[in-house]
Parts: C-alpha cells; sequence; structure tokens
C-alpha cells in the first residue's frame, strides 16, 4: 500500500495541497518553501497513530499548538483538513481513503477536536465521525480512532502504515559521536543517535544480508574499502560498525564509525534506511556531505531496491544533480512555489522544468550571498 494522493489544507504554510503521488517523488522548492512542512503532514499522522501513545493531543502540542500548525491565511475557515488516498498497486487502483479534520474548542481548555474523520474503501464508507455517540460526549473528539485499537479493526491497514513511517534526516556527527551528546533519544530518532542500537536490535541475519548490500555500494563509491561489518565491543558490549581498508600490516586498515568521513556515514545511512522496511520513507536532503557523482546515481539506487522493497520513498532536495538520471520523469517532480500567503504545490511537466527551477534558485542564493558579502572579507588570507 503507498500514497497516491494527498489533498490538505491550512497546514503551516500551505493553503492547500492538491497532488498526485508517486511511488518515488522529489520534492523541490526553494528555502523556506516548505518542503520539511509538507513532510511534517506524515510525521503527524505517525505520531497519532503510534503505539506508544499520546495521540492527536500529544502530536498536536509537540508542534506549539494549532495556531503554529494552522496556516496564517485562514480566517474565514480556520478548520485543517488532511486527506490521504491509498492504492495497492501502480497502477494507482483505489483502495482506502483516510480524511481528518482538525479544529480548535472554542471554550474551556481549548483542546484540538475532531470536526470529522471519515475511512473509506472504494465506495464502501467504514468510518464517518461525528457519530451519535461523539454528539453526547464532545470529550471523545479530543482523540482519533486511529490511536484507539478497539474501535479501529476494520481499517488497521491505514493505522499500521502511518505507525511505520520513517523520517531520515542523517546527521553524520550523532552518529560518530552518539555517547558524547546528550540529547533525546527514541525509536523515532531520525537524525542518527540511535542508528546503532537500531542496528543491533535486528535480526543477525537480515543485518548481515543488508549490510553486504551497502558493502557493495560503498566498494563502488568509497576509494579502497573492502568489507563492512557490524561488530560489539568484547568489552563494553558497545555496538560498533567497522570498515577495512587494504593494508600491508593485518587488521590495521581497520577503522569504526567514529574514524569514517561524514559522506560515508550518510551513504550508509540512507542506505540502510532504503532497506529497512517497506513502508514510507522520507529523505531529507539526502545529497548532504556527498560526492556530486554519488548524488548522480542516488535517484537510481533509490529505483533500484524499490524494485525489490517496494516501498515508497519521497525526497526533498535542493541539488539539480539528483534529478539528472534519465530514469526520473515530470510525474516523479513535486515542486513548491511560494506564493502571498504561503505556498503552493505543483507537479511539474518536464524534469527540464525541475533543472531551471534549481539553477535558478541557486543563482537567486549566490545573489543573496554576495549582497550580503562583508566589505573587507578578501583580507581574511592576511591573517597570521
Amino acid at each position: 500500500m503507498f500514497v497516491s494522493h494527498l489533498k490538505v489544507r491550512n497546514w503551516r504554510n500551505f493553503p492547500i495541497i492538491d497532488v498526485d503521488f508517486q511511488k518515488r517523488l522529489f520534492i523541490i522548492g526553494p528555502n523556506a518553501s516548505g518542503k520539511s512542512n509538507l513532510m511534517d503532514i506524515f510525521r503527524f499522522l505517525r505520531d497519532i497513530a503510534k503505539p506508544e501513545g499520546g495521540g492527536l493531543q500529544k502530536a498536536v502540542a509537540d508542534r506549539g499548538g494549532m495556531a503554529k500548525i494552522r496556516n496564517l491565511a485562514a480566517r474565514r475557515d480556520p478548520d485543517i483538513s488532511i486527506e490521504i488516498r491509498f492504492s495497492d498497486s501502480p497502477e494507482g487502483n483505489g483502495t482506502f481513503r483516510y480524511e481528518l479534520g482538525l479544529k480548535q474548542q472554542a471554550r474551556g481548555r481549548k483542546n484540538t477536536l475532531v470536526s470529522y474523520e471519515r475511512v473509506s474503501r472504494n465506495a464502501e464508507i467504514i468510518l464517518n465521525r461525528p457519530n451519535q455517540d461523539d454528539y453526547e460526549d464532545i470529550i471523545r473528539l479530543t482523540q482519533t480512532y486511529l490511536e484507539q485499537i478497539a474501535v479501529n479493526q476494520k481499517f488497521r491497514d491505514i493505522v499500521k502504515f502511518f505507525q511505520t513511517i520513517t523520517y531520515n534526516h542523517f546527521v553524520p556527527s550523532l552518529f560518530r559521536h552518539t555517547n558524547m551528546i546528550r540529547g533525546i533519544r527514541g525509536g523515532d530518532d531520525p537524525y542518527g543517535q540511535d542508528f546503532l542500537e537500531n542496528m543491533a536490535r535486528e535480526n543477525e541475519r537480515t543485518r548481515r544480508a543488508r549490510l553486504s548490500r551497502i558493502e557493495q555500494v560503498l566498494k563502488l563509491a568509497v576509494p579502497r574499502i573492502e568489507h563492512l561489518e557490524f561488530i560489539r565491543d568484547q568489552v563494553t558490549g558497545q555496538p560498533h560498525l567497522q570498515v577495512l581498508y587494504p593494508h600491508w600490516r593485518p587488521r590495521a586498515g581497520i577503522q569504526q564509525e567514529d574514524q569514517l568521513s561524514d559522506g560515508t556515514l550518510r551513504l550508509i545511512g540512507i542506505l540502510w534506511s532504503l532497506l529497512d522496511g517497506d513502508s514510507l520513507l522520507m529523505l531529507e536532503e539526502p545529497e548532504l556531505n556527498l560526492h556530486s557523482g554519488i548524488v548522480k546515481q542516488l535517484a537510481a539506487i533509490i529505483l533500484r531496491v524499490q524494485q525489490n522493497t517496494g516501498r515508497q520513498v519521497l525526497i526533498s532536495t535542493h541539488n539539480p544533480e539528483l534529478l539528472a538520471d534519465s530514469n526520473v520523469n515530470g510525474q516523479e517532480v513535486l515542486l513548491l512555489k511560494p506564493i502571498l500567503e504561503g505556498s503552493e504545490a505543483f507537479i511539474v511537466t518536464e524534469v527540464s522544468d525541475a533543472f531551471l527551477t534549481l539553477e535558478r534558485d541557486a543563482v537567486e542564493e549566490q545573489l543573496m550571498i554576495n549582497k550580503t558579502r562583508t566589505e573587507n572579507l578578501d583580507q581574511l588570507n592576511l591573517f597570521e
């Protein structure tokens, strides 16, 4: 099952989104156009549905409340609405549709309330709220049915889909120095701080198979790598990634994650995420830290992994080299464009249009850098 269509109203900087999705979708646009905000729609639904609890109220509170997630232009009709259509096949045959409307309670604690929640499968209506029980007890509308296993049995495929959504914005420094950096830790960590622990929890046979595939890519992308393996420190039990480089002294060419380059670590993190499951995966600017030659091959790598896992992947990017692969078509590129009161989103007609947009953004960014350039900057080379 994958997302075939997204329709949203009044979410963050988007007055409205109404676009088709492909199994692989590149999200492009200038800075502050809403790439991360668009991905956060799916993170929001995941946070509501995840089995650890928290639900709707915590998902809204974690984002600063309704005032922070509601579009500032939403004056006459301030409700937020989200509609997700799913498909079971690449041809786009419709299956489930999930619709959620949200509003703020007018009085009292001003909780976020469900203004409507609907689920349908083809022509069959499975859920339609508010129902009579909701009208008799308004507190029921502080929760969605996504977070209530007692009532969501008929559409639990949707619940499971949302629960297993993955967001990846891998930060090599967190991966490399995880024991030195204290921060928020948990199963939803998108930045790499829990990467090795999550890898350690994987079945050993599955872990070896994935690392073997990652090793094949590394041998092509990173000079002189011979072997990649997962180990545990014999004294502390701490998990590590270990890479072997050729050296005339036995085992002298061994390096662990704290010695690897940012690009190598980021590539390992991206490849592991691609192989880790079959749910929706969101990659935030995967080109960071990577050599341009690798970036040009990244779209093809994603496609090859998708052919094996069936996983849907959303990729945000500023880099035109990521779209350089000849197999990327215009239907796979979603352009975010700033407008008077937020941003709009639409599928580009041709990949060439996306190239022009990204190149124009790069030129405009350079012009802004030039305008803010300090007058005597060139004299820094005189510093002793």
